[in-house]
Parts: C-alpha cells; structure tokens; sequence
C-alpha cells in the first residue's frame, strides 16, 4: 500500500495514527479555523476536516507528487459547552476563561475524519461524538496547567490524557476521539475504500495499550459521501 498523507500537524495524532500500523507521512497545513455565523460544532469539526484533507490533495496534484500517496486524512476537534463552540484558545487568558466555563460541567467534543482518495478525488467524513464531564478543579490548578503552555494548541483548552491535570471526571464515548483522532472512525472511513483494519485486533487492542482505555467502536454519525 502506498503511504497515507495525514494532514494535520498535531503530534498527538501523528502517535494515535501510528497504532494502526499503516505507512503514512505528515504534510501539515495552516487553516482559518473560525466558525461561520450560526455553524454548530459538528457541522464546523466536518468542514475543516475536509477542508484539510481537499487542500492537502491539491498540493500533491499540483506538485507532481500524487501517485505517490493513496490518501490524505484530515481531522478536526471541536469542543462545545452547549450551543457556544470552544476552539483554541488565543492566549492564556482565553484559556483560564474556557476551563473554568467547562468546570464541573458537561460538554460535548465532536472529531471530525476526512479521507480523499488521492487518484479519484472520492471523499468520505465520519464523525464521532462524544461527552465529557470536567471535574471540579481550583482556580490554582487551573493557573498551573495555564502556565505550562499546554493548553494553548488545544480545543478546547484541555488535553484528557494530561498526567498533571487530569481534567476529565467522566467520559462516555471515545477517548481517542477526545485527543484528537477517533480510531475506530478512522477505520471504518478506510473501509470504505477497501483498506479492512480488525476493528477488535488492530484497532481496539492498540488503542487501550496506548491510551488505556477502551477502545470506544460506536459514536459515530452517518457518513457523507462526494466526488
């Protein structure tokens, strides 16, 4: 199999992708990723995705570079405490303000899956959704974990899997999907293309030796599909 291009330039996802043991290199990309008037988070987190993905295709087109790849993955995260959306925050004062709205609190993260393949232009996007409840931490933890810079390239202004931190109270849904890139999503995206992951074996397994949790194998919505 040629290699897969992952369109993003998140370490986090580069490790999650990594599991799954196919061939991939990373072609990062630089997005306004400000949601349009009345977008939802879901609708937003599928959007950009593609967006990364399709741009990320039309570099390599245009490069010369195509029949080199199979595919390109783009993924996307949105946070959203209910209708107001929580990206990045742009400094430390945003992201103070962002975790103590999520405080105590329920919020929903929505991850986002694109993948193009490079020779047909034939796109597929699922989505994972999941819910998360934050623990009631202090002012002072949260000025720690400001401090560290940490939050900064977040959405959201957390990261589940911080040891220091440990934000999150409860989840149900996918914590993969949380860090930034639903595994179990992705490979049911790649099916569509006939690339067959063992979603218990190759997906799940590896999954909660990384992660230790539970690979999470429900939560997404319909895929969409285009040419």
């Amino acid at each position: 199999m040629r290699p897969i291009i992952l369109a993003s330039a998140s370490e986090r996802r580069r490790e999650l992708l990594a599991l799954l043991g196919l061939p991939f290199e990373v072609w990062p990309l630089q997005l306004d990723e400000t949601a349009r008037p009345g977008e939802s988070a879901a609708h937003l987190a599928a959007r950009l995705s593609a967006t990364k993905a399709a741009a990320a295709r039309q570099q390599l087109v245009h490069s010369g570079l195509a029949d080199s790849y199979s595919f390109v993955i783009g993924a996307d995260t949105v946070v959203a405490l209910e209708d107001q959306i929580f990206g990045k925050p742009r400094d430390a004062a945003e992201a103070t303000a962002m975790l103590r709205r999520l405080r105590g609190r329920m919020h929903t993260v929505h991850s986002a899956v694109a993948i193009v393949e490079i020779a047909s232009g034939r796109a597929v996007i699922h989505i994972n959704t999941s819910r998360v409840w934050m623990r009631p931490y202090s002012d002072a933890e949260i000025a720690a974990y400001v401090a560290s810079g940490d939050p900064l390239d977040k959405a959201g202004a957390y990261a589940i899997q911080h040891a220091g931190f440990h934000p999150v109270e409860r989840l149900e849904g996918c914590f993969s999907s949380v860090v930034g890139l639903p595994l179990a999503t992705l490979a049911r995206g790649l099916a569509h293309f006939d690339v067959h992951l063992d979603l218990t074996k190759d997906v799940a397994s590896a999954c909660r030796a990384r992660t230790g949790h539970a690979c999470c194998l429900n939560g997404d919505q319909p895929s969409s599909e285009g040419r």
